[in-house]
């Protein structure tokens, strides 16, 4: 056990993913000169990291830029459920788009389930990747008959469902879903042997390399925060939230969504199978295992970035709901992820505008990621090597949808005037004074709006809580001890380093302005 552990149901003090833990991965360096590639892939999470596994297999020269350190993103901090089953879905799809595109979505990610099986086992890959069905559950009469619809979408668009009255757990539900042979595995050790892969081919993979504009052209180049310059036919932007934007307007169409995991050791075995529930607030239960022993991950509480009750209140929800369910004996780990939600809830996959056919992108895969990941990495492939692929309609940025894309692009950007209106009206009448040890909030300083952390041992972290992005005042994270940004997501460290895009920048300690970024040369605007 180590130190972040707690006996006794106690959350562990610091945040971390379990997926990270007792995995040996390679350091690679900081880019330092400028080098020319074919294709230059920005991300070091699935995305990017499948993406140059499969283009270096077809013989072409990649350089992978990550920002931070390899899988310490999103995919290092996902439920690593491999399934097509991703929540109520797929009535949905079927009353918007029609049974084509709802097919389509189902076959892409099932596509990108068995090609994680198949690369598994033609590598023979130890990464704990199991079969398992996946259920969706309904505890209240309203959601029950949500799920009869989506049995109904099911049937309609031919998925191998079932409904139930029960799971096996002390959990009193009216129906369950279940869609079979789906899969869970442990990501990084999965990834862990395609950066193998990758290296041996002669894949360039660099970490602490800030990516933060793109030259365009025939070979477009992207710069980096600290002056060097890779140049390719290709470049796909992997980065969870697109680095460069061009004129595609991405802010404006996607929100952040947070939600909390919390990895426990129960009473009982876990019966297996994977289960989310589909009423509010959500509950995400599978399990894994550690050094021979068992733990269950629970998941749930998401909420937008940046807004709702204190953080720390969510991962107490997921502990009661373990003690309930489970009686579990230890929490071992807690963690948070960010995931990015589109207009229509079907990612944006493809060239990043219109007519860009050498700059793509792949964005907002509304957690899940592990499979969306999957499959836009194929469909790269396909892409630069000028091949047919039949997901490429369903997924390109360019489509739109009147409806729910238009009433959506109203609704979340009037959200984000709301909150950058308030974030400005807002002032506190806190000092550093009054925060004790371990704490942060909102201060006020000369008469200015301020972010203040006091660490245990009494320093003190102060930043202007104007986001570096567009300039919407950031709020404090205490589970995550972060500022977060309510408008479009960003992520800060309580020093101001930037955890989460889109902003680049890092918080200041002086006054700052929205002006200030969109006026810089390296912005990706």
């Amino acid at each position: 056990m180590t130190e972040n552990q707690h006996k006794g149901g106690k959350l562990p003090q610091a945040p971390e993913p379990y997926w990270r833990e007792f995995i040996d991965l390679p350091e690679f360096p900081r880019l330092d000169k400028d080098i020319a590639v074919d294709v230059v892939i920005v991300g070091g999470g699935i995305t990017g990291l499948t993406s140059a596994y499969l283009l270096v297999n077809e013989g072409l020269k990649v350089a992978v830029l990550e920002a931070d350190k390899l899988l310490n993103g999103t995919t290092g901090h996902t439920t690593a459920k491999i399934t097509a089953q991703h929540d109520l879905i797929y009535d949905e799809f079927l009353r918007n788009f029609g049974r084509t595109t709802a097919r389509l979505y189902y076959e892409a990610n099932t596509e990108a389930l068995n090609f994680i099986k198949k690369t598994v086992n033609e590598h023979r890959i130890e990464c704990d990747f199991n079969e398992e069905d996946a259920y969706l559950y309904a505890t209240t009469d309203e959601y029950a008959r949500k799920l009869e619809k989506e049995a109904e979408a099911y049937n309609k668009i031919g998925i191998d469902g079932e409904l139930v009255d029960q799971i096996p757990f002390n959990i009193d539900i009216k129906k369950a879903l279940f869609m079979k042979n789906q899969a869970q595995f442990h990501p990084v050790k999965y990834l862990a042997h395609l950066i193998e892969i990758i290296t041996e081919k002669g894949g360039l993979i660099f970490e602490h390399t800030v990516a933060v504009n793109i030259e365009t052209g025939e070979h477009p180049t992207v710069l980096t925060r600290d002056g060097a310059r890779v140049t390719g036919n290709y470049v796909l932007s992997c980065s969870h939230f697109p680095f460069y934007e061009g004129l595609g307007l991405y802010s404006a169409r996607m929100y952040a969504d947070r939600s909390y995991i919390i990895a426990i050791k129960g009473k009982d075995r876990f019966p297996g199978g994977m289960y989310l529930s589909v009423d509010e607030p959500s509950r995400s239960l599978r399990s894994t295992n550690i050094n021979g022993e068992e733990l269950i991950l629970i998941g749930g509480e998401s909420h937008k970035t940046g807004q709702g009750q204190d953080t720390m209140e969510h991962y107490k929800a997921l502990e009661m709901f373990g003690q309930q369910v489970f009686e579990s004996e230890e929490i071992v780990y807690r963690w948070s992820a960010q995931d990015l939600v589109t207009l229509d809830k079907i990612p944006y996959i493809g060239e990043i505008t219109s007519g860009q056919p050498n700059i793509l992108v792949a964005t907002g895969y509304r957690k899940w990621g592990m499979t969306n990941g999957t499959a836009a990495a194929l469909l790269f492939r396909d892409m630069i090597q000028g091949k047919k692929n039949r997901f490429h309609d369903l997924y390109t940025p360019s489509r739109f949808y009147a409806n729910p894309s238009l009433k959506n692009f109203f609704k979340s950007n009037a959200d984000v005037v709301k909150h950058l209106v308030k974030g400005k009206l807002e002032f506190s009448n806190q000092n550093i004074n009054n925060l004790a040890n371990g704490e942060g909030g909102i201060i006020t300083v000369n008469g200015h709006r301020k972010g203040a952390y006091k660490d245990e041992d009494g320093n003190v972290f102060i930043v202007d809580t104007t986001c570096t992005h567009i300039g919407c005042e950031v709020e404090w994270n205490s589970g995550d001890c972060s500022w977060d940004c309510p408008c479009h997501g960003s992520r800060f460290s309580y020093t101001g380093k930037v955890l989460e895009g889109p902003a680049e920048k890092p918080l200041k300690q002086y006054d700052y302005t929205m002006l200030d970024n969109l006026s810089s040369e390296d912005s990706g605007y």
